[in-house]
């Protein structure tokens, strides 16, 4: 690994916010080391020179239009934690507190990140021992949903986490209150494959506080990862900036439960970008809560979902689920058409002859002897003399 590469991706880390496109522009055009080296020094015209005109981001530059203005907003942005931060410093602390950091050089880095192009993190931070390159597991599948969940989302967010955790799939989510805190727990309770933790804010103070032990949990049997360095505090924007890699790393992005503005959503547009497969569970169509999973199936044509084997059957190369657990295979199901127009000929509470079924279902008496020949197999009808009737159940 190379040192240089390795400090600066991690320099990059403290001083860029995961959204900075700008910044996300200059690692993708020069590599992390020289895009740093033009922070440090470059002025706003040379770096405007080399860069030409980045995208707009409203959220950090305030939308301006003027391009050489976003730069310099950037150029002060960087400079200002570049004074303050101290990289090597920063890797021993996170090493003591036993937080690793992954950048692409490393065995544990997931290489499917790359999809994300220039909005790939300069580096990730890690804690726990479990693998975050899921390239070995069966399949990988992110649950995502609403904190305001119901009763309802979460026992389906936990059943579909553990059956799929039990088949050697991969649980992702956010570590969040509600859908997600269902799904972990899950998959937790299957102690089959990993379930990782995509976090908003640095592992050195792991949020929700009222999920520190189940985030615990994880650490201690799986991994949980930020692309935020210690120190971070989650926000609204950075977990915006987090829905990116959830997606990514999931083969399959699943809704349990969301409502119509819910920022699970945002995990479903951004996987939906990276041409991932994107299901929805639906709920009562009177339940606000599931009305965002509602709109995507109607509006953004993601597949209707309700349990894990149609969930697996999303993963690249999977087999087709074939029926659900709840389908019922009734004996009609087994009867042709012939055989099942002989059988409601046949009086419920009484007898017939041959020759009045014949007459009833239009067939001749020989027609009809075979069919009742084969109901009698099944046991739905039985001979009493000359006489047909319904076998008792």
């Amino acid at each position: 690994m190379n040192p240089d590469d390795l400090l600066a991706r991690v320099t990059w880390s403290l001083i860029a916010e995961p959204s900075d496109i700008i910044a996300m522009t200059a690692r993708d055009e020069l590599g992390p080391v020289d895009a740093l080296a033009l922070a440090r020094e470059a002025s706003a015209a040379e770096t405007h020179a080399i860069l030409g005109d980045p995208p707009a981001d409203p959220a950090a530059d305030g939308g301006s239009r003027n391009p050489r203005r976003r730069i310099e907003q950037a150029l002060a942005r960087w400079r200002a934690r570049l004074r303050v931060v101290d990289p090597a410093q920063h890797l021993e602390l996170a090493g003591r507190r036993g937080i690793r950091v992954l950048v692409p050089e490393t065995p544990q880095w997931p290489h499917v990140l790359a999809d994300l192009r220039s909005a790939v993190p300069p580096c990730l931070w890690a804690l726990g021992e479990g693998d975050v390159d899921l390239s070995a597991r069966r399949g990988s599948v992110a649950l995502v949903g609403s904190r305001a969940s119901t009763p309802y989302g979460e026992d389906a967010a936990g059943t579909m986490a553990a059956a799929l955790a039990s088949r050697d799939i991969a649980v992702i989510s956010g570590g969040a209150y509600g859908i997600d805190a269902a799904a972990h727990r899950g998959a937790l309770a299957a102690d089959g494959a990993p379930t990782i933790a995509v976090l908003a804010g640095g592992l050195d103070s792991l949020y929700p506080r009222g999920n520190t032990r189940l985030l615990e949990s994880i650490r201690e049997r799986s991994v949980l990862v930020s692309e935020a360095p210690m120190g971070t505090a989650p926000t609204r924007w950075r977990f915006l900036a987090r829905n990116r890699l959830i997606a990514a790393l999931a083969q399959v992005t699943v809704v349990v439960e969301a409502s119509w503005r819910s920022g699970a959503l945002s995990t479903a547009r951004r996987a939906d970008d990276l041409s991932r497969e994107v299901a929805a569970v639906p709920g009562p169509v009177t339940s606000a809560a599931s009305a965002g999973c509602h709109r995507l199936i109607r509006e953004r044509g993601a597949v209707l979902v309700t349990e894990a084997a149609e969930v697996m059957e999303l993963l690249p190369g999977a087999a087709p689920a074939g029926d659900s657990s709840h389908a019922v295979q009734d004996e009609l199901d087994l009867f042709s058409p012939a055989d099942r127009r002989v059988l409601d000929a046949v009086p419920p509470r009484s007898a017939a002859t041959l020759a009045a079924l014949a007459d009833s279902v239009g067939r001749t008496p020989e027609e009809v002897l075979a069919a009742v020949g084969r109901l009698e197999l099944f046991g739905a009808v039985r001979m009493d003399g000359d006489l047909v009737r319904r076998a008792r159940r």
